[in-house]
């Protein structure tokens, strides 16, 4: 299956790890009535519904119906008006829209309910960097982080790489994003951050191992195809810089970078 640049931002940067917590049925630190930890048992019925209507959103969202999964985020609040994941994903939601003011109060009222809940603050950290807060998003990554039981740590980490490289750090954007491809080598934007860092830094062999983990993973997305020719071009691989060449045209003929391609303007 080919990898579009939705598969590696979209799910990568807004709905993993919220996904994970909307479809996790509640909060598993909670303590039940009998002491113990909560599990999905001890939910009331309205938190059961609540937990449907959100794993519905969560699947809406996914699809790219902005629409619908705010309907079903609505019927999830009003069966438990306290289900922090569904103010988080509704964060989410906005931020994808691009209703900032909106966004920012869903992620505020996520993290009032459960200020130590590591993806909350990953997602919280994510939009302060998006809407040039950079330095306000560090500690919130730095939260999550604390969190070792957090799945999505990887995550976290290349979140964190990409604002740190924003403020101008790049020795601790690399730092962040070799420890964020160590929690997951899968990770195919910390794979692009680290091919597109090394580039950057004219180390190509690193820059070209990194990229070779994209190519055979089929990426297509065209920052990265683009990316790829450039590596190649560089390290003198005129077979894999023809390769990528030909899937650039064949996926984004009309796009900035073929035009790019076609004027061999690779120092551009």
């Amino acid at each position: 299956m080919r990898k579009s640049g939705s598969s590696i931002t979209l799910a990568l940067i807004l709905s993993c790890s919220l996904l994970l917590a909307a479809c996790a049925g509640g909060d598993v630190k909670k303590k039940s009535a009998d002491g113990e930890l909560a599990t999905q048992s001890d939910q009331t019925n309205a938190q059961k519904r609540a937990s449907l209507n959100l794993q519905l959103a969560a699947g809406y969202f996914q699809r790219g119906e902005n629409a619908v999964a705010l309907d079903k985020v609505k019927l999830a609040l009003a069966a438990d008006s306290e289900y922090a994941a569904a103010y988080d994903l509704r964060g989410l939601i906005y931020m994808q829209m691009g209703e900032t003011h909106l966004a920012e109060e869903n992620f505020q009222h996520a993290l009032r309910i459960d200020s130590s809940n590591a993806g909350f603050n990953n997602s919280y950290g994510w939009f302060l960097c998006n809407n040039d807060r950079a330095r306000e998003s560090i500690p919130y990554f730095e939260t999550a982080l604390k969190d070792h039981g957090y799945a999505s740590a990887s995550l976290a980490l290349d979140n964190e790489g990409i604002c740190t490289e924003k403020l101008g750090d790049l020795a601790g954007a690399e730092k962040l994003f070799k420890r964020a491809f160590n929690a997951d080598p899968s990770n195919l934007r910390v794979n692009e951050n680290l091919a597109r860092l090394y580039y950057k830094d004219k180390d190509y062999d690193q820059a070209k191992f990194y990229m070779g983990r994209l190519i055979k993973a089929n990426v297509t997305d065209a920052n990265v195809l683009w990316l790829g020719i450039k590596i190649a071009r560089k390290s003198g691989d005129r077979i894999t810089e023809g390769v990528l060449g030909s899937e650039l045209q064949r996926y984004h003929p009309d796009s900035v970078q073929y035009a790019s391609y076609q004027r061999e303007a690779f120092d551009e």
